[in-house]
């Protein structure tokens, strides 16, 4: 076929520079039948389509042929052959014809299985608070030196196209507890519907077509916050395809190069910032006169207003070790020595370990996300010390135990008499009764007095705890020996050289009236 330049040439010729056809055969090299189409036709271009590929030596293949391609197509994309392999295999089985006829029917057949296979969608609209798509990304970051897999929940709300990312360390439960709560409060409200795919954290059963079978305290989750959650087909990711686009472009911008951080918090705060920014300067999909951060503003006002956190936590039962430990997520926590000996429940929450007995917290502390960890409280172990206060110089929970500056000075400076660690055990069993800050202020006292035994700490304590000395109480004698007038003191000390003696019941040796010290007593 004449290329387009050829056709362009002969058009030019006849028609602006006049040429007949035969001065056109002859100066431009072309045939008269290929001149005479060209200028009846009026086309630019010509194409040759073959109407009949005959097939003599692949014809009677054409059905082995067929099977190999569509077995291949269904395997996965390692395991797949080449269509040398496949033209290799249908000469092995006496196919005598050559490759090209092989790669012209694979061309042909996938063609024509695309055409069959494609799939058409229609454009979504979700009103103003209408809908938000949940999702899950892993990412890879490097925190403190050290490369770690993070796991980003991703929400993005449907009709303004906001979006919301934060890095777990987990992809629990709790933790999708947890990003939900905060993506409302940063949207200062929810939507009416959720749009998620099949998560065992979320479904528990699918079953045919929407009817799922959800978990019930992510059904508690929405709940508390009036959504109405709805599961995607499996293998349908364009069912949620705006979530599914936000994954790419936050790994894409934010995620690229790979990120250093100091900690999760740090991590965290950033992707906010760098999602607001996104959402500032970024034209809306729909809207172009406006940013993404603009249709989000309109779209506050319809949202399902935001309720409060809701009380997200992942719990399992427990047993607690002599050691006062419970074991959760491969590492131990410390509870008080009270709750040994009992089966406990371990809260669990995206950041936090909280853990009951009997409705009755016995230990809080922050999660550990390492294997084989132990996490002490030191107050928990308080009253074993009064057994063995042996047990503060070398002790697992004591070990680098941060305690206020009075209470650490004090402690100090007992460690170099014989009985200091049982005078230390002594001031710390008073902080369950007084308070930690009633006992850290008496040991400041005691310290700026010049002194750090345990005794004068305790009688500060009770001092403080009862500062106004008791009333007395005066019999009438009392009142009477009290209130004598000066003339009768001879008589009086009459009575207390009598007392000395031990002869006067109604006055002490040191000459104070029996009435008196029994008020005091009393």
């Amino acid at each position: 076929m004449k290329r387009v330049d050829t056709i362009a040439r002969v058009r030019r010729a006849f028609y602006v520079q006049g040429w007949s056809v035969k001065k056109i055969v002859r100066e431009l090299h072309v045939s008269r039948n290929t001149v005479r189409k060209i200028l009846r036709t009026d086309e630019t271009d010509f194409s040759y389509g073959r109407e009949r590929q005959p097939m003599p030596r692949i014809g009677p293949w054409q059905g082995q042929l067929e099977q190999f391609l569509s077995s291949n197509a269904n395997k996965p994309a390692r395991e797949r052959l080449t269509l040398i392999r496949i033209f290799e295999e249908l000469r092995g089985l006496g196919y005598e014809g050559g490759y090209d006829a092989v790669r012209r029917f694979a061309k042909s057949w996938s063609q024509n299985r695309g055409a069959v296979t494609a799939e058409a969608y229609v454009p979504l609209y979700d009103a103003p608070g209408e809908a938000y798509q949940f999702d899950w990304s892993h990412e890879v970051v490097v925190i403190l030196g050290v490369t770690v897999t993070v796991k980003v929940a991703h929400v993005r709300l449907c009709h303004s196209r906001m979006m919301f990312a934060r890095a777990y360390m987990r992809e629990s439960q709790e933790m999708v507890f947890d990003a939900h709560d905060r993506a409302f409060a940063f949207f200062k409200g929810t939507c009416t519907r959720g749009i998620y795919d099949n998560m065992k954290t979320a479904v528990e059963a699918v079953f045919t077509g929407k009817e799922r079978h959800y978990n019930r305290r992510f059904l508690q989750m929405c709940s508390h916050y009036l959504v109405q959650p709805v599961a995607c087909t499996p293998a349908s990711g364009w069912e949620k395809g705006q979530v599914e686009n936000q994954v790419g472009l936050v790994r894409e911008r934010f995620f690229t190069p790979r990120l250093r951080v100091k900690s999760l918090d740090e991590l965290n705060a950033w992707l906010l910032d760098k999602c607001v920014a996104y959402a500032k300067a970024h034209r809306h999909v729909e809207e172009v006169d406006k940013t993404i951060w603009e249709m989000f503003e309109a779209e506050r006002p319809h949202l399902v207003p935001y309720v409060g956190r809701f009380d997200g936590f992942h719990s399992v039962p427990a047993s607690v070790s002599k050691t006062c430990t419970v074991r959760f997520d491969n590492n131990k926590y410390s509870v008080l020595v009270t709750a040994v000996g009992r089966p406990v429940e371990v809260h669990a929450y995206a950041e936090r370990i909280v853990i009951r007995q009997d409705g009755v917290v016995v230990g809080e502390h922050a999660r550990a996300f390492g294997r084989g960890q132990t996490v002490y409280d030191p107050w928990h172990y308080v009253p074993v010390l009064a057994r063995k206060p042996g047990a503060l110089r070398n002790g697992a929970p004591f070990k680098d135990w941060v305690l206020p500056p009075a209470m650490a000075t004090i402690r100090r400076k007992l460690n170099g008499s014989d009985d200091g660690d049982r005078q230390m055990v002594q001031i710390l069993s008073c902080v369950p009764d007084d308070g930690l800050q009633a006992v850290e202020a008496a040991c400041r006292e005691a310290v700026e007095q010049g002194v750090h035994s345990a005794p004068v700490v305790i009688n500060i304590l009770a001092r403080r705890r009862d500062p106004t000395p008791p009333p007395l109480l005066l019999t009438p004698t009392a009142l009477r020996l009290t209130h004598e007038p000066v003339a009768d003191c001879a008589r009086y000390d009459s009575l207390r050289r009598t007392s000395r003696h031990g002869t006067h019941p109604n006055l002490r040796p040191d000459g104070q009236p029996q009435a008196l010290r029994d008020a005091q007593r009393l």
